[in-house]
Parts: structure tokens; C-alpha cells; sequence
């Protein structure tokens, strides 16, 4: 690889990939990465060659220290020098106005809620942000600041390039980077969630908690109990004990696994009387999600019996 310096161009071979370098496997797996993977290529209007040569650095695992913090991406790209080159990214942060309308937006949707307390990324979930007059992605230059202390002045540098597309890989495994990009962390987002869909009785006032109170004093007429129908069974045998009066409708089940692990008790929240360090969804997940494993290799395996017993020959099979 040749560099220029003062005294002109020079040979200098390319530095290996530090041992905790991270490599990109494979970008924008996910419809969210995929779509900041293009809101970024689309804002930096960089060439591809460029961008071609920051995938191929990203894939070597040259990018490493990668630190998300607020709105700001640092990170350090090794390339040909002895010192690292060190990578800066800030996303413009949305104000408090913007994420109070983005947030009573995702509330009125209990799948956003649903959704986001499992770990995934609604797959519109833009439109809230949007309706706020605003987007959770990139959409131009002027509030994607990048920064890169090599001595490449191309936009972006192929360092740059290299941190975006790890930094997307980063956003499939955790989509709530995204919000945290945009001045949200996941615990906030998920707390105003709660808070939003619950309501609030923090916010009643003296007056109105008066006026509840006084409600629940008003006398209220006796209701009349309703009659209660009585069932007279009939003479009973010991033959006809088990033996149904109707035929049984005919049952069906399904024991495929779920598709999130865990998202009903993330939906749940914690309860008032919870004092453990991490969160109920977090500690209970994996003991819940190894009874129900264990629960459905129980029931397949009884279901796979007894449809082996049905198609045994009747010569053999096994009686009881």
C-alpha cells in the first residue's frame, strides 16, 4: 500500500487487525439495520468505492473501541499507521417535545408495546416519530456529524465507512441504539412506555382525588341478587360414571415454539412488591423459557407416541 507524507508517496504495509477487533458479519440483517445501512449511504453521498473499502475493513475487524453514548459513536480504526485512526459520529438528539409526542404515539398501539418489551423494532415505527415531525433514521447531512483524524479528506473516509457498518451490525442486535442515538435510553423508553399505557396516578390532583373519594362514599342501592340456576343431576351409576352426556368436540394443539422468548412477562412490567436488582422479564425469562422447552419436548414426545401406537400393525401392538 503506498501513503503520501512529505517526503512524498511512500510504501507502507498495511497494519493486521487487532486481536479485539470486531468483525462484521453481516450488516442490516434485520429491516432496522438495513434501513440505517441506506439512510446512511444516502446522507453521506459518499462514492462506493469508498464505501466498498470501509465494508472490507469492517469485515477484517479493524474497527474496535466501539463506545455509543447519547447521540454520540466513538470508535478506533487500525490502518496502515502504527497509531489508530479514532472515529467520531454525532446523530442530532430529538428534544423532550418530540419524544413525549413519539412516545404517546407508540403507547396507543399495544403491538408497538408488545414489540419493543420483546426486543424487536415495529416495523413502522417511524410513523410515530414522523407525526412528531421528525425521523428516528438519519434523513440529512446537516445532523450527521462525522469526524476521523486520518489525513484522507474524502466524505466519508473508508474509516468512517468501516463505522457505520459496524455500528449498524451493533443496531441489529439491539435496536433500542437507535432511540439511544437519538437521546432515549432503552430503560426510559420502556419506563414512559409503561407509565403511559398504565397511567399515571402521580399526576391526579387533590381535587379530583376528593371528588373520586367522595364518589366511592355515595350511597348506592342494594342490588337484588340474581338467581342463580340449579342443576339436578340424574340418577348416576358407577358404569356411567366417566361417560360424557355430549360428544366432545374434537381438540387440536400446537406446541411450535414462540417466536420471542419472554415477551409476555417484558409486557408485564414489574410489580409494585419487585426488589430484585434486575428486572422481572430479565431474571425469570430463562427459567421460564426452560419449563416451557421442557414442557414441549414432554408433550411432543407423548404426541409422537401415541401417533406411533396408531400406526403400529394391531397385531403388535403393546396392550395395557
Amino acid at each position: 500500500m503506498s501513503r503520501w507524507d512529505f517526503m512524498g508517496w511512500t510504501s507502507a504495509p498495511k497494519r493486521p487487525p487487532p486481536e479485539h477487533g470486531i468483525k462484521m458479519k453481516k450488516a442490516g440483517a434485520t429491516w432496522w439495520g438495513q434501513r440505517w445501512l441506506e439512510a446512511l449511504e444516502r446522507v453521506l453521498r459518499g462514492d462506493s468505492g469508498r464505501l466498498a473499502r470501509g465494508r472490507t475493513y469492517a469485515r477484517a475487524g479493524r474497527t474496535h473501541d466501539l463506545v455509543i453514548r447519547g447521540g454520540k459513536v466513538t470508535a478506533r480504526v487500525t490502518g496502515s499507521r502504527p497509531t489508530p485512526y479514532t472515529v467520531s459520529l454525532t446523530l442530532g438528539q430529538h428534544d423532550e417535545g418530540v419524544w413525549r409526542k413519539a412516545i404517546a404515539g407508540m403507547a396507543c398501539k399495544a403491538q408497538y408495546a408488545a414489540e419493543l418489551l420483546a426486543g424487536t423494532m415495529p416495523q413502522d415505527i417511524d410513523a410515530v416519530f414522523r407525526a412528531a415531525g421528525v425521523s428516528l433514521f438519519p434523513s440529512s447531512r446537516e445532523e450527521l456529524v462525522t469526524d476521523c483524524t486520518c489525513p484522507d479528506w474524502g466524505d466519508p473516509c473508508k474509516h468512517v465507512a468501516a463505522t457505520h457498518y459496524v455500528l449498524g451490525e451493533a443496531l441489529d442486535r439491539d435496536p433500542f441504539l437507535l432511540f439511544e442515538l437519538r437521546g432515549r435510553t432503552k430503560a426510559q423508553v420502556l419506563d414512559a412506555l409503561r407509565a403511559t399505557r398504565g397511567g399515571s396516578p402521580a399526576g391526579t390532583t387533590g381535587k379530583s382525588r376528593g371528588a373520586a373519594k367522595r364518589k366511592r362514599a355515595a350511597p348506592v342501592a342494594e342490588a337484588v341478587a340474581p338467581e342463580v340456576p340449579s342443576v339436578k343431576p340424574g340418577k348416576l351409576t358407577r358404569a356411567g360414571y366417566d361417560v360424557p352426556r355430549a360428544p366432545l368436540p374434537t381438540l387440536s394443539f400446537s406446541f411450535d415454539a414462540p417466536a420471542v422468548h419472554g415477551a409476555v412477562l417484558r409486557q408485564l412490567g414489574a410489580p409494585a412488591s419487585w426488589s430484585a436488582e434486575g428486572a422481572p422479564g430479565d431474571v425469570l425469562a430463562p427459567r421460564v423459557r426452560a419449563a416451557a422447552e421442557a414442557a414441549r419436548r414432554i408433550a411432543l414426545r407423548e404426541t409422537e407416541e401415541a401417533d406411533a401406537r396408531d400406526e403400529a400393525p394391531q397385531g403388535r401392538r403393546k396392550r395395557r
